[in-house]
């Protein structure tokens, strides 16, 4: 990878790990689902008139907008707002890469390698050790919440790759804008229903510029920038040698939170980190030896 669009991938990395402290920061004025509805609001217009549709169907565009982008942030903020820490969703959030080889396998066949089965061993107790854990700033409804966003998010990764076979070459920006228009109105209709209209009139008459703020990062920073760019480095180089920098966006989200929110982790979640970090490195980097080890069935 050149030195240049290294720089674009930490860059990346850098904007996605911060996500969480504006998360954070915005859930402090605004309900989750309102918060969730306005960043796509704002992501996708104008964007949308400006992107043509990607060319894939509309019924699996839609499945992609309420997996990856309802459901993951739906759970994602809820879970945030109810005890979830930023640092710590950062982590907790990338098991997508095992809830996507799950729904990979049972839908669409793939098989399990040696590195799949030893990573997700070691993320599963690292995941249990901080589960066990609750109390202090986390809560048991918010690590579940954000297992649940990862959950989607795995769901959305394979609804993508399926809607995308065959296809010709698009903008992966236009997916992003496209999906994400799908999702304005299922969040905007569980607030009004769940959150009801005085949060609205709330968070519209008084706007904070924390608020504010926080919906500039989410909808420009880290919805247009991050996948704008994330879109183009896939498109020069192999996943697999552009897919191994997210692992590094726990790392930006811990520490960044550790340093502005003052967040911190208990030895045990500490250890728990330490075992889902390896167990995602072994997954991820682990293909390289797939070639020398056996398949498993």
């Amino acid at each position: 990878m050149q030195r240049r669009d290294l720089m674009i991938g930490l860059i990346v990395i850098t904007v996605w790990g911060l996500n969480f402290i504006a998360i954070k920061l915005g859930l402090q004025d605004t309900p989750p689902f309102l918060l969730g509805a306005l960043r796509f609001l704002l992501a996708c217009i104008p964007a949308i008139f400006f992107l043509p549709k990607p060319p894939v169907s509309w019924s699996w565009l839609i499945a992609l907008g309420l997996s990856i982008n309802v459901g993951q942030f739906a759970f994602l903020f809820l879970g945030m707002k109810v005890g979830m820490p930023a640092g710590l969703a950062s982590l907790v959030l990338q098991s997508q890469a095992f809830f996507t080889l799950f729904v990979a396998v049972t839908w669409i066949g793939e098989r399990w390698q040696w590195n799949h089965l030893v990573g997700l061993i070691l993320s599963a107790c690292g995941m249990a050790v901080i589960g066990l854990q609750q109390g202090g700033t986390m809560t048991l409804a918010g690590f579940a919440l954000t297992l649940a966003a990862a959950a989607c998010w795995g769901t959305g990764n394979v609804i993508m790759r399926r809607a995308t076979q065959g296809v010709p070459p698009f903008s992966m920006l236009s997916l992003v804008v496209w999906a994400g228009a799908v999702a304005i109105i299922p969040l905007a209709l569980l607030s009004w229903f769940l959150e009801g209209y005085d949060a609205w009139l709330i968070a519209f008459r008084s706007p904070t510029l924390t608020t504010i703020g926080s919906l500039v990062y989410l909808s420009f920073l880290a919805t247009l920038v991050g996948y704008g760019f994330w879109g183009k480095l896939l498109s020069r180089y192999p996943a697999a040698l552009v897919s191994p920098l997210a692992l590094l966006v726990p790392l930006v989200g811990m520490s960044s939170s550790a340093l502005f929110l003052g967040e911190s982790l208990s030895i045990m979640q500490s250890v728990g980190a330490l075992l889902v970090m390896l167990g995602l490195a072994v997954h991820v980097l682990g293909q390289r030896w797939n070639c020398k080890k056996p398949v498993l069935k």
